[in-house]
């Protein structure tokens, strides 16, 4: 057996969890042996043709044209063999993914039961998913009586009621409960939420924005808001940031970390080797149960922190995507704190207020907005933008706010 799916066998080992002194037996569920053995099979095929490209440079006697192109190919397979190894690490981690479990206590389960048939839904097999932090999530079966149709989020007001605890649907749990039963993950509420608002101006001289944006809502509480500026305006702009959301929904979705996501996509960039096709990335997480936030900058204009009349700059010094074969990414955190908002700008606002000149323009101009919900904010700085560049839009102009306040 090779040496990964010796580590991944150990690390898929069971025990038994202990707790104050007395032995606490858990179910877990798992994916069958046979598919865990074929995933860790191919992990192991990866790491091996990984292996294949994994050697040093060592340029030979020949014009520079050969050694340039010599050292392209050697880049390009450095690039392949750290896809290889993330893709390995990948289904490593899915083929030991185990989900553990505890049944709700005899008298919980009862009232829950009960409770519900009396509103006409059907509940079956409900359980206990430990989170972290000692937070608690609900795995359970439901189905409605009649053929009758109710929304989760009402399901979950009720469970809500009935354990004295506040519940939400998961993202991935089915939006309706019917008649035929359906599984749901109800999790518990975040300490905090989020709004988000965007406005948007088209370069004048073009019919559509090289900038893009896009929110991802995912499990266990975190928002991630990310915008892109494509190369330019117009058409080509528009393909090259939207190709870079495209690709970073696709990988955070598939499970990749945010930092190895982001060097993919730069790597592909970087292969392409295309001098004017370097879109930036600005990207911002938001733990909504910590109230805290991460955000990763690769060539994007700067951010701002605005907390009651007082505003941060928040930058970084990395050049766009697709300028070197590995980006380093150091992400900026911030702690959150109730009526906070974080404010994302394309280029295109920050040269229409002269900041090369005198950064506290835009600064000030965040200070003064007393608006409070996202979308008036981003409105008001993007016609504070206009007005600031003599109602020119000399180049594509975009303004995120994302509002944050407690739950």
């Amino acid at each position: 057996m090779p040496d990964l799916t010796k580590q991944a066998a150990e690390r898929c080992g069971f025990g038994v969890m202990r707790h104050k002194g007395e032995v606490k037996e858990l179910q877990t569920a798992q994916i069958s042996d046979l598919c865990r053995r074929r995933l860790l099979n191919y992990a192991d095929s990866f790491q091996e043709l990984a292996k294949s490209y994994d050697w040093e440079f060592e340029p030979e006697q020949g014009s520079r044209e050969t050694l340039l192109m010599e050292r392209r190919l050697w880049e390009n397979g450095q690039i392949i063999s750290g896809h290889l190894h993330e893709m390995a690490k990948i289904m490593t981690e899915a083929a030991c993914e185990v989900l553990t479990f505890s049944p709700m206590e005899g008298r919980k389960r009862r009232m829950l039961v009960q409770a519900l048939a009396e509103e006409g839904i059907h509940v079956e097999g409900p359980c206990y998913l430990p989170r972290e932090d000692g937070r608690k999530a609900i795995v359970l079966t439901m189905s409605t009586q009649k053929n009758a149709k109710v929304s989760a989020e009402d399901a979950a007001d009720m469970i809500s009621v009935l354990l004295d605890r506040r519940f939400a649907p998961s993202t991935a749990s089915p939006y309706m409960l019917e008649g035929l039963p359906q599984s749901f993950i109800l999790e518990e509420e975040a300490g905090f939420l989020v709004l988000t608002g965007f406005s948007r101006a088209v370069k004048e001289t073009e019919t559509v924005s090289g900038d893009n944006y896009a929110v991802l809502e995912a499990e266990k509480g975190k928002v991630t808001v990310m915008l892109s500026d494509g190369t330019g305006s117009g058409e080509k702009a528009d393909r090259e940031s939207g190709r870079v959301l495209d690709l970073m929904e696709k990988m955070l979705g598939a499970g990749y970390g945010t930092d190895t996501a982001i060097n993919m996509v730069n790597t592909a960039f970087y292969a392409a080797d295309e001098d004017s096709n370097h879109p930036t990335l600005d990207l911002c997480e938001i733990d909504l149960y910590e109230g805290k936030c991460q955000m990763r900058k690769v060539g994007g204009a700067a951010s701002f922190l605005k907390r009651s009349g007082m505003v941060e700059k928040l930058t970084a010094g990395n050049l766009p995507l697709g300028v070197f074969q590995q980006v380093e990414i150091l992400p900026i955190c911030r702690n959150l704190q109730d009526d906070d908002y974080v404010i994302m700008v394309s280029d295109g606002v920050m040269d229409a207020f002269g900041v090369e000149e005198d950064e506290d323009l835009m600064m000030n101009a965040i200070a003064g907005i007393q608006d409070s919900n996202p979308g008036e904010i981003a409105d008001r700085l993007l016609r504070m933008a206009i007005r600031a560049s003599g109602g020119r839009i000399q180049d594509d102009m975009t303004v995120g706010v994302i509002g944050i306040w407690k739950n």
